[in-house]
C-alpha cells in the first residue's frame, strides 16, 4: 500500500503541473483540408487532474501559465467546465502578436483504419514553456494547502531550458510534504530531437525518476526517456509483451528504489480503429494485469493513456489497491477513446460497469 495523505488534512487530492493546449480537430476529415474545426482543451498532464475530477468526482487543481488573451481565457473556460480548480495558473501579460508569449495549438486528426492519428503541435514561445524555477509557490501549495498527489510528465520536462528544473522544484517539494508523485514519461520525438534527442531526454528524466514514486509509460518511454533494454524489445514495437515489461521494471527498480508503483498500457495495435488493449502494474515486487479487452474500437485515441493514469491515481487514492488501480485504470482508458477529444466523457459507473463486464445493449 502506498503511505497516502488523508483528504481531510489536503485541499485538493490531485495537482497537475503541465501546460494546457487548444486543440484543433477536423473530424473525419483532415487537417490539409479542412474548413472546420471542433475545439477542445488537452494536455497530458492537465488530462489526468480533469479525469479525476469530472469522472471520478475528485478535488484537483493544475499548475501551468497561459498569455493573457481571448485564447487563454478560452482555454479556462474549458479547464472551468471540467471541473478543475484554475486558482494556480499563472497569467502572462500578451505582447498582443505572440513574439515574446502565446498560448499552445494541437492540431490533431484522430486516423481512421490504415490511416493512423496525425499531431501538428504548435507549441513555441508558450507561456507555459517559460515557467521557470520560483514561479510558482510549492511551500504554500503542498505545504500549507496540502495535496494529497502530485502529477506531471516528461512532455512538459521537454518543453524548455526551464521546466525540468520547474518539475525537479515540484516533485523534491511535494515528496518533502509527504505528496505522492507520479510522472508519465510520454516520450515525443518531435519535442527533443531539436534540443538534443534520447540523450538529452534521458538526461532530464532520469534526474526527475530520483523523486518519483510511481512511474508511468510504455516500451518506447523507459528505452528512449531512462535507457532500459530488454533483449528482444524495440523501442519502435507497437506492443510490449507483459514478461518484457517485468524484465524492464526489474532494471528500472534496482536503479531507483524510490520506484514504488510502475505502470504501462500495453497496445497491439491492428489498425487507428481497432486496438487490443490492457495494462499491467508492478507494486511490492509483484504485477498486477487488467483483463486483456481484444479488438478495442476506437474513435479516438488521444488521450486514453493520460485516462488510464487517472483511473490508476484513483484506485489508489480511493481504495489503496493496486489490482483495482489497474483495473479502473484500464477501463477508464478504453471508454476514453471511445469519444472525441483528450479528455474523458465517462462516468464513475460507465468505469465501474465496465470492470464488472456489464453489457454493451443499449441502456433505456
Amino acid at each position: 500500500m502506498l503511505k497516502i495523505k488523508p483528504a481531510s488534512s489536503c485541499a485538493y487530492d490531485l495537482v497537475s503541473l503541465g501546460e494546457i493546449m487548444l486543440r484543433f480537430d477536423p473530424g473525419e476529415g483532415r487537417i490539409r483540408t479542412a474548413r472546420e474545426f471542433k475545439i477542445w482543451e488537452g494536455g497530458g498532464e492537465y488530462n489526468v487532474a480533469r479525469g479525476l475530477r469530472k469522472c471520478f468526482g475528485l478535488r484537483t487543481s493544475v499548475v501551468t501559465a497561459l498569455a493573457e488573451n481571448d485564447v487563454g481565457r478560452l482555454i479556462e473556460d474549458f479547464i472551468m467546465q471540467g471541473g478543475v480548480d484554475t486558482r494556480h495558473i499563472k497569467w502572462v501579460a500578451y505582447d498582443g502578436i505572440g513574439r515574446t508569449v502565446r498560448n499552445g495549438l494541437n492540431f490533431t486528426e484522430r486516423g481512421f483504419g490504415i490511416r493512423g492519428a496525425k499531431g501538428i503541435p504548435d507549441r513555441g514561445n508558450t507561456a507555459a514553456s517559460q515557467l521557470k524555477p520560483g514561479d510558482v509557490d510549492w511551500e504554500d501549495l503542498f505545504g500549507r494547502q496540502g495535496v494529497r498527489w502530485l502529477h506531471t510528465g516528461g512532455i512538459f520536462a521537454a518543453l524548455s531550458d526551464t521546466t525540468p528544473e520547474v518539475v525537479i522544484e515540484a516533485v523534491e517539494c511535494a515528496r518533502k510534504h509527504g505528496t505522492i508523485v507520479s510522472y508519465d514519461l510520454n516520450y515525443r520525438p518531435s519535442l527533443w530531437k531539436s534540443i538534443g534527442g534520447k540523450a538529452r531526454a534521458q538526461e532530464v528524466n532520469r534526474r526527475i525518476a530520483k523523486s518519483v514514486d510511481v512511474m508511468i509509460g510504455n516500451e518506447e518511454d523507459f528505452t528512449a526517456c531512462l535507457g532500459f533494454s530488454v533483449e528482444g524489445v524495440d523501442e519502435s514495437l507497437s506492443s510490449l509483451e507483459m514478461g518484457s515489461f517485468e524484465r524492464m521494471i526489474d532494471q528500472a527498480v534496482a536503479e531507483f528504489p524510490n520506484f514504488q508503483v510502475a505502470a504501462t498500457t500495453l497496445r497491439t495495435v491492428h489498425s487507428a480503429t481497432v486496438n487490443d488493449w490492457s495494462a499491467i502494474l508492478w507494486h511490492e515486487g509483484r504485477f498486477h494485469q487488467s483483463v486483456e479487452r481484444k479488438g478495442l474500437e476506437i474513435l479516438d485515441r488521444v488521450g486514453g493513456g493520460d485516462s488510464f493514469a487517472s483511473g490508476l491515481i484513483y484506485g489508489f487514492l480511493q481504495h489503496n489497491d493496486p489490482a483495482k488501480a489497474v483495473a479502473y485504470g484500464a477501463a477508464h482508458g478504453a471508454l476514453a477513446m471511445t469519444t472525441p477529444g483528450d479528455t474523458s466523457f465517462a462516468t464513475l459507473s460507465e468505469v465501474e460497469n465496465e470492470m464488472a463486464g456489464a453489457s454493451k445493449r443499449v441502456e433505456r
